[in-house]
Protein backbone atom coordinates (compact mmCIF):
# COMPACT_ATOMS: atom_id res chain seq x y z
CA UNK A 1 0.00 0.00 0.00
CA UNK A 2 1.21 3.50 -0.79
CA UNK A 3 -0.61 5.00 2.20
CA UNK A 4 -0.78 4.55 5.97
CA UNK A 5 -3.64 5.64 8.20
CA UNK A 6 -3.36 6.38 11.89
CA UNK A 7 -4.95 8.42 14.67
CA UNK A 8 -2.55 10.95 16.14
CA UNK A 9 -2.49 13.68 18.76
CA UNK A 10 -1.78 17.01 17.05
CA UNK A 11 0.66 18.64 19.44
CA UNK A 12 1.09 21.76 17.32
CA UNK A 13 -1.66 23.53 19.28
CA UNK A 14 -2.15 23.14 23.03
CA UNK A 15 -5.61 24.19 24.17
CA UNK A 16 -6.27 26.18 27.35
CA UNK A 17 -7.63 23.06 29.12
CA UNK A 18 -4.37 21.18 28.54
CA UNK A 19 -5.65 19.01 25.66
CA UNK A 20 -4.67 18.59 22.00
CA UNK A 21 -6.91 17.91 18.98
CA UNK A 22 -7.13 14.27 17.93
CA UNK A 23 -6.72 13.83 14.17
CA UNK A 24 -6.84 11.17 11.49
CA UNK A 25 -3.46 11.16 9.71
CA UNK A 26 -3.24 9.86 6.15
CA UNK A 27 0.28 9.54 4.76
CA UNK A 28 0.98 8.98 1.06
CA UNK A 29 4.38 7.28 0.82
CA UNK A 30 4.65 7.84 -2.91
CA UNK A 31 4.14 11.61 -2.61
CA UNK A 32 5.81 11.76 0.83
CA UNK A 33 2.87 13.88 1.90
CA UNK A 34 0.41 13.62 4.75
CA UNK A 35 -2.91 15.23 5.61
CA UNK A 36 -4.59 15.43 8.99
CA UNK A 37 -8.34 15.51 9.42
CA UNK A 38 -10.06 16.76 12.57
CA UNK A 39 -12.13 14.25 14.56
CA UNK A 40 -13.63 16.88 16.89
CA UNK A 41 -12.13 15.06 19.87
CA UNK A 42 -9.62 16.59 22.32
CA UNK A 43 -7.41 14.55 24.68
CA UNK A 44 -4.51 15.20 26.98
CA UNK A 45 -1.26 13.46 26.13
CA UNK A 46 -1.79 11.10 29.08
CA UNK A 47 -5.35 10.20 27.99
CA UNK A 48 -4.23 9.60 24.40
CA UNK A 49 -1.43 7.28 25.52
CA UNK A 50 -3.67 5.41 27.95
CA UNK A 51 -6.72 4.95 25.75
CA UNK A 52 -5.33 4.72 22.23
CA UNK A 53 -1.76 3.48 22.67
CA UNK A 54 -2.73 1.41 25.74
CA UNK A 55 0.82 0.23 26.56
CA UNK A 56 -0.42 -1.71 29.59
CA UNK A 57 -3.11 -3.61 27.68
CA UNK A 58 -5.87 -2.30 29.92
CA UNK A 59 -9.52 -3.23 29.42
CA UNK A 60 -11.74 -0.18 29.72
CA UNK A 61 -15.32 0.37 30.78
CA UNK A 62 -17.80 3.21 30.45
CA UNK A 63 -16.74 6.41 28.62
CA UNK A 64 -13.19 5.24 27.96
CA UNK A 65 -14.42 2.00 26.38
CA UNK A 66 -16.87 3.95 24.17
CA UNK A 67 -14.08 6.27 23.04
CA UNK A 68 -11.73 3.36 22.30
CA UNK A 69 -14.39 1.64 20.18
CA UNK A 70 -15.24 4.91 18.41
CA UNK A 71 -11.59 5.52 17.46
CA UNK A 72 -11.13 1.94 16.27
CA UNK A 73 -14.28 2.32 14.15
CA UNK A 74 -12.99 5.56 12.61
CA UNK A 75 -9.61 4.01 11.76
CA UNK A 76 -11.20 0.86 10.34
CA UNK A 77 -13.65 2.83 8.17
CA UNK A 78 -10.85 5.09 6.90
CA UNK A 79 -8.85 2.01 5.85
CA UNK A 80 -11.91 0.44 4.21
CA UNK A 81 -12.68 3.58 2.21
CA UNK A 82 -9.04 3.96 1.15
CA UNK A 83 -8.95 0.36 -0.11
CA UNK A 84 -11.90 1.09 -2.40
CA UNK A 85 -9.91 3.73 -4.29
CA UNK A 86 -8.23 2.20 -7.33
CA UNK A 87 -5.52 4.86 -7.53
CA UNK A 88 -5.25 6.50 -4.14
CA UNK A 89 -5.51 10.27 -3.92
CA UNK A 90 -6.48 12.57 -1.08
CA UNK A 91 -9.46 14.17 -2.84
CA UNK A 92 -11.14 10.81 -3.47
CA UNK A 93 -10.43 9.73 0.10
CA UNK A 94 -11.96 12.91 1.53
CA UNK A 95 -15.10 12.47 -0.56
CA UNK A 96 -15.57 8.89 0.60
CA UNK A 97 -14.62 9.33 4.25
CA UNK A 98 -16.61 12.44 5.12
CA UNK A 99 -19.89 11.52 3.49
CA UNK A 100 -22.69 9.55 5.12
CA UNK A 101 -22.52 5.79 4.72
CA UNK A 102 -25.80 5.86 2.75
CA UNK A 103 -24.41 8.34 0.20
CA UNK A 104 -22.54 5.69 -1.77
CA UNK A 105 -25.86 4.28 -3.03
CA UNK A 106 -27.66 7.63 -3.30
CA UNK A 107 -28.56 8.83 -6.80
CA UNK A 108 -29.13 12.42 -5.60
CA UNK A 109 -25.80 12.50 -3.76
CA UNK A 110 -23.97 11.47 -6.91
CA UNK A 111 -25.84 13.94 -9.12
CA UNK A 112 -25.14 16.77 -6.65
CA UNK A 113 -21.45 15.80 -6.56
CA UNK A 114 -21.15 15.73 -10.36
CA UNK A 115 -22.98 19.07 -10.66
CA UNK A 116 -20.67 20.66 -8.09
CA UNK A 117 -17.58 19.31 -9.90
CA UNK A 118 -18.81 20.50 -13.31
CA UNK A 119 -19.36 24.01 -11.94
CA UNK A 120 -15.88 23.92 -10.40
CA UNK A 121 -14.51 22.95 -13.85
CA UNK A 122 -16.47 25.89 -15.37
CA UNK A 123 -18.65 23.48 -17.38
CA UNK A 124 -21.81 25.37 -16.55
CA UNK A 125 -23.87 24.03 -19.46
CA UNK A 126 -23.06 20.41 -18.55
CA UNK A 127 -23.95 21.12 -14.92
CA UNK A 128 -27.32 22.50 -16.08
CA UNK A 129 -27.94 19.32 -18.08
CA UNK A 130 -27.36 17.19 -14.96
CA UNK A 131 -29.71 19.47 -12.98
CA UNK A 132 -32.49 19.02 -15.56
CA UNK A 133 -32.06 15.24 -15.46
CA UNK A 134 -32.14 15.14 -11.64
CA UNK A 135 -35.31 17.27 -11.59
CA UNK A 136 -36.95 14.90 -14.05
CA UNK A 137 -35.98 11.82 -11.99
CA UNK A 138 -37.22 13.59 -8.86
CA UNK A 139 -40.60 14.28 -10.46
CA UNK A 140 -41.02 10.68 -11.61
CA UNK A 141 -39.85 9.20 -8.31
CA UNK A 142 -42.14 11.35 -6.19
CA UNK A 143 -45.26 11.25 -8.43
CA UNK A 144 -45.18 7.67 -9.69
CA UNK A 145 -43.36 5.88 -6.84
CA UNK A 146 -44.26 8.13 -3.91
CA UNK A 147 -40.56 8.14 -3.04
CA UNK A 148 -38.59 11.24 -2.06
CA UNK A 149 -35.60 11.67 -4.36
CA UNK A 150 -33.33 11.71 -1.27
CA UNK A 151 -34.29 8.05 -0.79
CA UNK A 152 -33.77 7.07 -4.44
CA UNK A 153 -30.89 4.58 -4.60
CA UNK A 154 -29.09 3.03 -7.56
CA UNK A 155 -30.43 -0.41 -6.63
CA UNK A 156 -34.03 0.84 -7.09
CA UNK A 157 -33.38 1.81 -10.71
CA UNK A 158 -33.92 -1.40 -12.67
CA UNK A 159 -34.95 -2.23 -16.23
CA UNK A 160 -38.64 -2.09 -15.21
CA UNK A 161 -38.13 1.24 -13.41
CA UNK A 162 -36.55 2.75 -16.52
CA UNK A 163 -39.33 1.48 -18.80
CA UNK A 164 -41.90 3.07 -16.46
CA UNK A 165 -39.87 6.30 -16.48
CA UNK A 166 -39.92 6.21 -20.30
CA UNK A 167 -43.72 5.82 -20.32
CA UNK A 168 -44.04 8.66 -17.80
CA UNK A 169 -41.98 10.98 -20.00
CA UNK A 170 -43.92 10.11 -23.16
CA UNK A 171 -47.21 10.74 -21.33
CA UNK A 172 -45.89 14.21 -20.45
CA UNK A 173 -45.33 14.88 -24.15
CA UNK A 174 -41.55 14.52 -24.02
CA UNK A 175 -39.74 13.24 -27.09
CA UNK A 176 -37.55 10.16 -27.34
CA UNK A 177 -34.65 12.56 -27.88
CA UNK A 178 -35.23 14.11 -24.45
CA UNK A 179 -35.59 10.66 -22.87
CA UNK A 180 -32.31 9.61 -24.49
CA UNK A 181 -30.50 12.70 -23.16
CA UNK A 182 -31.74 12.15 -19.59
CA UNK A 183 -31.11 8.40 -19.52
CA UNK A 184 -27.61 8.85 -20.98
CA UNK A 185 -26.89 11.33 -18.18
CA UNK A 186 -28.21 8.84 -15.61
CA UNK A 187 -26.04 6.12 -17.17
CA UNK A 188 -22.99 8.38 -16.83
CA UNK A 189 -23.73 8.77 -13.10
CA UNK A 190 -24.07 4.98 -12.74
CA UNK A 191 -20.67 4.56 -14.41
CA UNK A 192 -19.02 7.04 -12.03
CA UNK A 193 -20.45 5.24 -8.98
CA UNK A 194 -19.22 1.88 -10.31
CA UNK A 195 -15.80 3.33 -11.12
CA UNK A 196 -15.61 4.59 -7.51
CA UNK A 197 -16.45 1.06 -6.26
CA UNK A 198 -19.53 2.41 -4.48
CA UNK A 199 -22.00 0.16 -6.28
CA UNK A 200 -21.70 -3.23 -7.92
CA UNK A 201 -21.72 -3.69 -11.67
CA UNK A 202 -24.37 -6.36 -11.04
CA UNK A 203 -27.08 -3.70 -10.56
CA UNK A 204 -26.14 -1.80 -13.76
CA UNK A 205 -29.47 -1.59 -15.66
CA UNK A 206 -28.12 -0.58 -19.09
CA UNK A 207 -26.72 -2.58 -21.99
CA UNK A 208 -27.24 -5.94 -23.67
CA UNK A 209 -30.42 -7.72 -22.54
CA UNK A 210 -31.10 -4.74 -20.26
CA UNK A 211 -32.55 -1.27 -20.77
CA UNK A 212 -31.58 0.24 -24.11
CA UNK A 213 -31.47 4.00 -24.37
CA UNK A 214 -33.69 5.16 -27.28
CA UNK A 215 -31.70 5.90 -30.41
CA UNK A 216 -33.14 8.74 -32.42
CA UNK A 217 -32.07 9.90 -35.82
CA UNK A 218 -31.09 13.53 -35.46
CA UNK A 219 -32.56 15.71 -38.18
CA UNK A 220 -29.89 18.22 -39.05
CA UNK A 221 -31.51 21.48 -40.04
CA UNK A 222 -29.97 23.41 -42.89
CA UNK A 223 -30.93 25.99 -45.51
CA UNK A 224 -30.13 25.33 -49.16
CA UNK A 225 -28.41 27.90 -51.37
CA UNK A 226 -31.71 29.44 -52.55
CA UNK A 227 -32.97 29.83 -48.98
CA UNK A 228 -29.62 31.25 -47.83
CA UNK A 229 -29.74 33.89 -50.56
CA UNK A 230 -33.32 34.75 -49.64
CA UNK A 231 -32.45 35.13 -45.96
CA UNK A 232 -29.32 37.17 -46.67
CA UNK A 233 -31.26 39.61 -48.90
CA UNK A 234 -34.32 39.74 -46.63
CA UNK A 235 -35.36 43.20 -45.45
CA UNK A 236 -35.26 43.76 -41.71
CA UNK A 237 -37.80 45.81 -39.79
CA UNK A 238 -35.45 47.15 -37.13
CA UNK A 239 -31.88 47.18 -35.82
CA UNK A 240 -32.45 44.10 -33.67
CA UNK A 241 -33.44 41.99 -36.66
CA UNK A 242 -30.48 43.27 -38.67
CA UNK A 243 -28.06 42.52 -35.82
CA UNK A 244 -29.38 39.00 -35.38
CA UNK A 245 -29.21 38.32 -39.12
CA UNK A 246 -25.63 39.63 -39.21
CA UNK A 247 -24.54 37.36 -36.35
CA UNK A 248 -26.30 34.37 -37.95
CA UNK A 249 -24.38 34.86 -41.19
CA UNK A 250 -21.16 35.61 -39.28
CA UNK A 251 -21.43 32.09 -37.84
CA UNK A 252 -22.21 30.66 -41.29
CA UNK A 253 -19.25 32.46 -42.92
CA UNK A 254 -16.89 31.36 -40.11
CA UNK A 255 -17.34 27.62 -40.76
CA UNK A 256 -20.46 27.37 -38.59
CA UNK A 257 -18.75 28.89 -35.56
CA UNK A 258 -20.62 28.26 -32.28
CA UNK A 259 -22.09 31.25 -30.45
CA UNK A 260 -19.96 30.59 -27.34
CA UNK A 261 -16.82 30.74 -29.47
CA UNK A 262 -18.02 33.97 -31.08
CA UNK A 263 -18.64 35.45 -27.63
CA UNK A 264 -15.16 34.36 -26.43
CA UNK A 265 -13.39 35.74 -29.52
CA UNK A 266 -10.74 38.30 -28.53
CA UNK A 267 -9.02 41.01 -30.52
CA UNK A 268 -5.74 39.31 -29.66
CA UNK A 269 -6.97 36.29 -31.70
CA UNK A 270 -7.08 38.43 -34.88
CA UNK A 271 -3.89 38.69 -36.94
CA UNK A 272 -3.93 40.40 -40.34
CA UNK A 273 -6.55 38.69 -42.52
CA UNK A 274 -7.47 35.86 -40.16
CA UNK A 275 -8.27 34.87 -36.61
CA UNK A 276 -7.51 31.69 -34.71
CA UNK A 277 -9.34 30.07 -31.80
CA UNK A 278 -9.89 26.80 -29.94
CA UNK A 279 -13.40 25.39 -29.96
CA UNK A 280 -14.70 25.62 -26.37
CA UNK A 281 -17.00 22.60 -26.68
CA UNK A 282 -14.21 20.13 -27.47
CA UNK A 283 -11.22 21.81 -25.82
CA UNK A 284 -11.27 19.68 -22.65
CA UNK A 285 -12.23 16.44 -24.40
CA UNK A 286 -8.92 15.74 -26.12
CA UNK A 287 -5.27 15.96 -25.12
CA UNK A 288 -4.33 17.30 -28.55
CA UNK A 289 -5.67 20.83 -28.94
CA UNK A 290 -6.60 21.75 -32.50
CA UNK A 291 -6.52 25.42 -33.38
CA UNK A 292 -9.08 26.63 -35.93
CA UNK A 293 -8.09 29.28 -38.44
CA UNK A 294 -10.77 31.46 -40.03
CA UNK A 295 -9.91 33.78 -42.92
CA UNK A 296 -11.74 37.08 -42.80
CA UNK A 297 -13.90 38.21 -45.71
CA UNK A 298 -15.41 41.58 -46.52
CA UNK A 299 -18.61 40.46 -44.82
CA UNK A 300 -17.07 39.02 -41.59
CA UNK A 301 -14.76 42.06 -41.31
CA UNK A 302 -17.77 44.36 -41.64
CA UNK A 303 -19.58 42.54 -38.79
CA UNK A 304 -16.53 42.97 -36.55
CA UNK A 305 -16.23 46.65 -37.48
CA UNK A 306 -19.95 47.22 -36.92
CA UNK A 307 -20.47 45.37 -33.62
CA UNK A 308 -16.96 45.07 -32.21
CA UNK A 309 -15.75 46.96 -29.14
CA UNK A 310 -14.45 50.35 -30.19
CA UNK A 311 -11.43 50.18 -27.87
CA UNK A 312 -10.35 46.99 -29.68
CA UNK A 313 -9.31 45.15 -26.52
CA UNK A 314 -10.65 42.12 -24.66
CA UNK A 315 -13.59 40.32 -26.25
CA UNK A 316 -14.47 41.45 -29.75
CA UNK A 317 -18.24 41.59 -29.20
CA UNK A 318 -20.25 42.99 -26.29
CA UNK A 319 -21.95 39.69 -25.51
CA UNK A 320 -20.03 39.00 -22.28
CA UNK A 321 -17.58 40.96 -20.14
CA UNK A 322 -14.06 39.73 -19.40
CA UNK A 323 -14.49 40.60 -15.70
CA UNK A 324 -17.52 38.33 -15.25
CA UNK A 325 -17.41 34.75 -13.97
CA UNK A 326 -18.17 31.67 -16.06
CA UNK A 327 -21.69 31.26 -14.70
CA UNK A 328 -22.57 34.82 -15.77
CA UNK A 329 -20.98 34.16 -19.17
CA UNK A 330 -23.12 31.04 -19.58
CA UNK A 331 -26.35 32.91 -18.79
CA UNK A 332 -25.51 35.86 -21.05
CA UNK A 333 -24.58 33.63 -24.00
CA UNK A 334 -27.79 31.64 -23.50
CA UNK A 335 -29.83 34.86 -23.47
CA UNK A 336 -28.05 36.17 -26.57
CA UNK A 337 -28.77 32.88 -28.35
CA UNK A 338 -32.46 33.24 -27.43
CA UNK A 339 -32.40 36.84 -28.66
CA UNK A 340 -30.98 35.79 -32.06
CA UNK A 341 -33.40 32.86 -32.44
CA UNK A 342 -36.38 35.07 -31.64
CA UNK A 343 -35.55 37.64 -34.32
CA UNK A 344 -34.25 35.23 -36.98
CA UNK A 345 -37.57 33.34 -36.74
CA UNK A 346 -39.48 36.57 -37.38
CA UNK A 347 -37.42 37.23 -40.49
CA UNK A 348 -37.92 33.62 -41.65
CA UNK A 349 -41.71 33.73 -41.20
CA UNK A 350 -41.93 37.02 -43.09
CA UNK A 351 -39.98 35.49 -46.01
CA UNK A 352 -41.55 32.02 -46.23
CA UNK A 353 -38.47 30.29 -44.82
CA UNK A 354 -38.48 27.38 -42.30
CA UNK A 355 -40.28 28.56 -39.16
CA UNK A 356 -38.10 26.48 -36.84
CA UNK A 357 -34.89 28.17 -37.98
CA UNK A 358 -32.40 28.83 -35.17
CA UNK A 359 -28.83 29.98 -34.73
CA UNK A 360 -27.65 26.35 -34.97
CA UNK A 361 -29.02 26.18 -38.53
CA UNK A 362 -25.99 28.27 -39.56
CA UNK A 363 -23.54 25.49 -38.64
CA UNK A 364 -25.43 22.78 -40.52
CA UNK A 365 -26.07 25.09 -43.45
CA UNK A 366 -22.33 25.72 -43.75
CA UNK A 367 -21.63 21.96 -43.71
CA UNK A 368 -24.28 20.88 -46.24
CA UNK A 369 -23.65 23.75 -48.65
CA UNK A 370 -19.90 23.13 -48.54
CA UNK A 371 -20.57 19.53 -49.56
CA UNK A 372 -22.89 20.65 -52.35
CA UNK A 373 -20.17 22.96 -53.64
CA UNK A 374 -17.78 20.02 -53.90
CA UNK A 375 -15.81 20.26 -50.66
CA UNK A 376 -14.47 16.92 -49.44
CA UNK A 377 -15.74 15.30 -46.24
CA UNK A 378 -12.21 15.60 -44.82
CA UNK A 379 -12.17 19.38 -45.46
CA UNK A 380 -15.56 19.85 -43.80
CA UNK A 381 -14.55 17.68 -40.85
CA UNK A 382 -11.48 19.84 -40.27
CA UNK A 383 -13.46 23.06 -40.72
CA UNK A 384 -16.04 21.93 -38.14
CA UNK A 385 -13.26 20.72 -35.80
CA UNK A 386 -14.79 17.28 -35.42
CA UNK A 387 -12.92 14.57 -33.50
CA UNK A 388 -13.15 12.13 -36.40
CA UNK A 389 -14.76 11.68 -39.80
CA UNK A 390 -17.69 9.62 -38.46
CA UNK A 391 -18.94 12.64 -36.48
CA UNK A 392 -18.96 14.66 -39.70
CA UNK A 393 -20.76 11.90 -41.61
CA UNK A 394 -23.58 12.05 -39.05
CA UNK A 395 -24.16 15.63 -40.13
CA UNK A 396 -25.30 14.37 -43.53
CA UNK A 397 -27.73 11.64 -42.45
CA UNK A 398 -30.58 13.32 -44.33
CA UNK A 399 -28.48 14.96 -46.99
CA UNK A 400 -27.61 11.74 -48.81
CA UNK A 401 -31.26 10.99 -49.67
CA UNK A 402 -31.73 14.54 -50.96
CA UNK A 403 -28.58 14.27 -53.07
CA UNK A 404 -29.77 10.93 -54.49
CA UNK A 405 -33.11 12.50 -55.41
CA UNK A 406 -31.38 15.40 -57.20
CA UNK A 407 -29.16 12.90 -59.02
CA UNK A 408 -32.17 10.82 -60.12
CA UNK A 409 -33.89 13.92 -61.50
CA UNK A 410 -30.84 14.92 -63.57
CA UNK A 411 -29.60 11.51 -64.76
CA UNK A 412 -31.46 11.87 -68.08
CA UNK A 413 -30.07 15.35 -68.78
CA UNK A 414 -27.76 14.24 -71.61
Amino acid sequence: MIYTISIVLDKRRLKSNGTYPLKLRVFNRQLKKDKRYSLDIDLSEKEYTEIWKNPDGLKFRGAKKELELKLKGIEARANDEAKQITVFDFEQFEIKFFRKSSDKNSVKYYFDTVIKNKIKENKIGTAESYKYTLNSLKEFSEIENNLNVDKLTFSIITYSWLKEYEKFMLAKGKSYTTIAIYTRTLRAVFNIAIENNDISNDIYPFGKNKYKIPRTKKVKKALNSVQLKKLFNAETLNDNEQKCKDFWFFSFACNGMNLKDIALLKYSDIKDDRFRYYRAKTFDKSAEKSVITIYLTDFTSSVINKYGNKNKSGFVFNIIDIKEDDETHYKKIKNFNRYINDHIKRIAIANDLPKDISFYYARHSFATNSLRKGASMEFISEALNHSDLNVTKNYFAGFEDEAKKEFANTIMDF
